[in-house]
């Protein structure tokens, strides 16, 4: 019976202990008091549309077909959201390129094969102040 009795408790110390490991381990990495990343749910709700690097270059038309540029850069605000998109009007591998700032809302139709921005001539773009990017 004594036998029995240790036995118990052992196990029982066990499985208290294993229960309180597994309650100190976080589920997900914090810093400081908020969670960093997102949960997957929020993934599905979150991260639909395009990255970044698959839209780099990418061809830039108007509503009429006609190519009027390339994504050349995106600016991102201090605040973390997307401003600004550099469209590179003109030039031949870099050579007398024109580039023009964007806001991102107005671009109507983003793909990896074609984005669109409504309204636009590639003459209007280039009449367009040029941007230059700050060192």
């Amino acid at each position: 019976m004594k036998i029995r009795t240790r036995v118990f408790w052992l196990l029982l110390g066990c499985l208290a202990w294993a229960v309180a490991a597994v309650a100190q381990e976080p589920g997900e990495p914090v810093a400081g008091k908020v969670t960093l990343g997102v949960s997957v749910e929020e993934t599905a709700v979150i991260a639909t549309g395009w990255r970044a690097s698959k839209l780099l270059h990418a061809p830039v038309y108007n509503e009429r077909n006609e190519k009027i540029g390339k994504m050349e850069d995106f600016i991102v605000s201090t605040d973390g959201t997307l401003s600004v998109a550099i469209v590179d009007v003109g030039g031949f591998l870099g050579i007398g390129a024109h580039r023009v700032a964007i806001p991102v809302q107005q671009f109507d139709e983003v793909a990896p094969t074609k984005i669109v921005l409504k309204g636009a001539t590639k003459e209007a773009l280039k009449k367009m102040p040029e941007f230059k990017y700050e060192a």
